[in-house]
């Protein structure tokens, strides 16, 4: 349980980093680009395999860790976005609903993960409190911009955490978790490097200390949220949260919503409507149901 605790408050740590760097008016770009630099040498630090390029490139996961590593710098750049636009509340209900993805996937590669009438009634209230979270009245425009943020992370997330799930299921035993972390954090570092040519704007902002100090802390906390949850579905059963991956998925994701939420309203002054409130509740009873069924 201790796993996943700590996994819950570090992925709540992300959307806490990015809310912050919008108040304080710093540019994501470089302190994305540190984070992965971090998360990357926290990765070989606490890596206990061997280590040499002929044992990488012979690991099956390492096509995965790719995928997983350019889909992370992709969608770290739509939090940054979504959490200044929408707001960090509406921001993480939205990614982390994306719990309906991997726990289908779940059920869909494990057989003793089995879908029962309450994880689909589970998979219905969880669409329904999405579509209400990030619900706005604005004008078409307005609500174009406002809702396609959080349904690309809606989405993107759900793939990213199916991709976890698979690694772990197929792969990724707690030894290996360190390393498998760390080399899809070095390719989503290397797709920030390719990128910078692009982004000329963000070299000076490389010689502020504001902008290492942040990468480091959500370098810590980003690579917490990957390497923990592996531990945690490794963990399944053995600690009395449940018998599939479903369950921890479920309590992971209320524990992250939870938080957030909490942090948007007190810390940020965060402001919602009553539809998102009501959306809000759902998801939280969406993530309760599959916690129990």
């Amino acid at each position: 349980m201790h796993f996943l605790i700590l996994c819950i408050l570090s992925s709540t740590g992300v959307f806490v980093v990015f809310k912050f760097l919008d108040k304080k008016n710093i540019l994501p770009y470089p302190v994305i680009l540190i984070n992965y630099l971090v998360a990357t040498i926290l990765g070989f630090l606490l890596n206990s395999t061997e280590l040499s390029l002929k044992s990488i490139i012979s690991m099956p996961w390492l096509p995965i860790s790719f995928l997983i590593g350019l889909l992370f710098i992709m969608l770290f750049f739509v939090i940054a976005r979504s959490t200044k636009i929408v707001g960090i509340s509406i921001t993480t209900v939205a990614s982390k609903m994306s719990v309906v993805f991997p726990i289908i996937f779940s059920m869909l590669i494990d057989k003793s993960d089995i879908l029962t009438t309450i994880k689909l009634f589970a998979i219905i209230v969880a669409l329904m409190g999405v579509m209400l979270t990030i619900y706005t009245p604005d004008s078409n425009a307005g609500l174009l911009k406002k809702i396609t943020l959080p349904l690309i992370l809606f989405i993107g997330l759900g793939l990213v955490d199916s991709l976890v799930k698979f690694s772990q299921h197929k792969y990724v035993d707690n030894q290996d978790s360190a390393l498998f972390s760390a080399i899809l954090f070095f390719i989503a570092f290397l797709s920030g490097i390719i990128l910078l040519p692009f982004r000329r704007d963000a070299i000076p902002h490389f010689k502020k200390s504001t902008t290492w100090i942040w990468g480091l802390v959500l370098g810590i906390v980003n690579f917490g949220s990957i390497y923990l949850m592996i531990y945690a579905l490794n963990y399944v059963g053995s600690d009395g949260t449940g018998s599939d991956s479903s369950v921890i998925f479920g309590l992971n994701n209320i524990g992250i919503v939870t938080l957030s939420v909490m942090a948007g309203i007190l810390i940020f002054s965060e402001k919602l409507r009553a539809i998102n409130w009501i959306g809000i509740a759902l998801s939280l009873v969406a993530i309760v149901l599959f916690s129990i069924s």
